[in-house]
């Protein structure tokens, strides 16, 4: 079994189906207006913010794997662009689905060996950490986002 193509696999599913939750970001997303995206429900982020969290990470690993230094910080992974418009929301999702398909290509043709190696400093673990703890990540902020959509739409009612 090659793991790399498994695990892109799982990227690709959590972002466009196909994983055995039968939940994934883009059909969640799928008719969510610019407005819904940047309303604030109780103490959450909006659902644009968590958006924008997901991809950082992604865009994170991305530029790694492109031989960058890694230049994520937690304290910015929220901070995203203001969504003023349709044409703004919709950039940020064409963002996410072009750099998480980039992602998983880009990791199918990783060898297996190197998910054994460290992943820029030792202090963050493996590849396979990473790469696994993208995956995870991203499942988790999915169910945020398909609870506050629930709220949303059962609001606007």
């Amino acid at each position: 079994m090659e793991y790399t193509k498994q695990i892109a696999k799982h990227l690709r599913d959590v972002h466009f189906g196909g994983n055995w939750t039968c939940v994934n970001l883009k059909a969640v997303l799928d008719g969510v207006t610019w407005q819904q995206a940047t309303t604030k429900v109780h103490s959450f982020n909006t659902i644009a913010t968590l958006v924008f969290h997901i991809n950082y990470y992604v865009e994170a690993i991305l530029g790694v794997l492109h031989g960058r230094m890694l230049e994520a910080k937690d304290e910015y992974s929220f901070a995203h662009p203001p969504i003023a418009s349709a044409a703004d929301w919709q950039k940020m999702l064409d963002k996410t689905w072009n750099e998480a398909e980039t992602l998983a290509a880009m990791i199918e043709q990783l060898p297996d060996s190197r998910l054994e190696e460290i992943f820029v400093q030792e202090k963050y673990g493996i590849y396979l950490r990473n790469l696994l703890g993208l995956v995870e990540h991203t499942h988790y902020h999915l169910g945020q986002i398909t609870l506050i959509k629930k709220i949303l739409n059962e609001e606007a009612q």
